[in-house]
């Protein structure tokens, strides 16, 4: 089949952007951002990919109404929404665009955790206030601290850079790679990182293994009190252990762009608890999980992905 043939569903929100590149590659698409999963289920069968963002969750019942399937392109970073044993067994490729939001999740890690370390939104409320407390705002530097980075993919990589511009130590640890050492990050393993760091940043994908890795026996294992920066995905990092964290003092202060349930109108009770916590302390800064979310990005992420299909 020529690449002219090949046919696409786009099941998600996209910047316009996409529809001239596939027009110029050559594609046919059928552009559906509002499809449900019951109609996607019955409309999926004639096309041979299926471009998504973050509404659709690709499973086996998915896979099973679309055997002409031969690609899936994910509009963002995570494959978490995507069952990769299953389309493995199918022979599916799956691209995602990991590279097309790296420079936007980077410059959001360190502008949330300079906005930490300099007091910036407490000081910006109280000035609004009246309030002139210049001894109470007086904040640190960054580099003055050592960062230690949990992955070492595109993210991982592109925080690094930033940070070291500010002059600060960097240790990087990666299970998935060797000699990954550069200008940028020293090597470490996750020992040294939980031994040296005064701050933890998580750039890894949610996976079983991932799942509460940021739990109560892993914030005591740190040497130090230290800053955490989550701008990966929320079910990483429990917020109930972040919240213990910040009471005990281990965590000085948290960056969180992600949540565990990132549905604020339907928290349990427990998370409830953790949010209000969370949202009425001045060592917390969030943001709604926009860290990739850039007007830069949302057009990159088009480029790369319809690059992958072409390539």
């Amino acid at each position: 089949m020529s690449q002219n043939q090949l046919s696409i569903l786009i099941a998600d929100e996209m910047h316009p952007s996409l529809f001239t590149m596939l027009d110029q590659a050559g594609y046919q698409f059928d552009y559906q951002p509002k499809i449900t999963r019951a109609d996607l289920l019955t409309a999926l069968s004639p096309f041979d990919g299926l471009i998504i963002r973050s509404k659709t969750f690709v499973d086996e019942e998915l896979l099973a109404q679309a055997p002409k399937l031969r690609f899936i392109a994910r509009a963002g970073a995570g494959l978490d929404l995507i069952d990769l044993v299953a389309t493995e067994q199918r022979h599916i490729r799956v691209f995602h665009a990991g590279e097309g939001n790296r420079d936007a999740v980077g410059e959001h890690a360190v502008g949330m955790l300079l906005a930490l370390l300099a007091n910036i939104l407490k000081a910006d409320r109280e000035v609004r206030q009246g309030i002139w407390d210049r001894e109470g705002n007086r904040g640190y530097e960054l580099g003055s601290l050592t960062v230690g980075l949990i992955g070492y993919g595109n993210n991982g990589q592109a925080t690094a850079r930033r940070l070291s511009g500010f002059g600060c130590r960097v240790l990087a640890y990666d299970k998935f790679l060797t000699n990954y050492g550069n200008a940028y990050a020293e090597e470490a393993s996750l020992e040294k990182i939980k031994a040296e760091a005064d701050v933890l940043s998580l750039h890894i994908p949610l996976t079983d293994e991932t799942r509460t890795l940021i739990n109560d026996e892993f914030i005591a294992q740190f040497s130090k009190p230290f800053y955490l920066i989550n701008v990966a995905r929320g079910e990483i990092a429990s917020l109930a252990a972040i919240v213990r964290g910040l009471e005990s003092g281990k965590i000085r202060g948290a960056c969180l762009d992600v949540l565990e349930n990132e549905k604020l109108a339907k928290l349990t009770p427990d998370q409830q608890q953790s949010f209000d916590y969370l949202r009425q302390s001045d060592r917390v800064v969030l943001t709604p999980h926009v860290a990739g979310w850039t007007h830069e990005s949302y057009v990159r992420i088009n480029e790369v992905l319809v690059r992958q299909m072409q390539a």
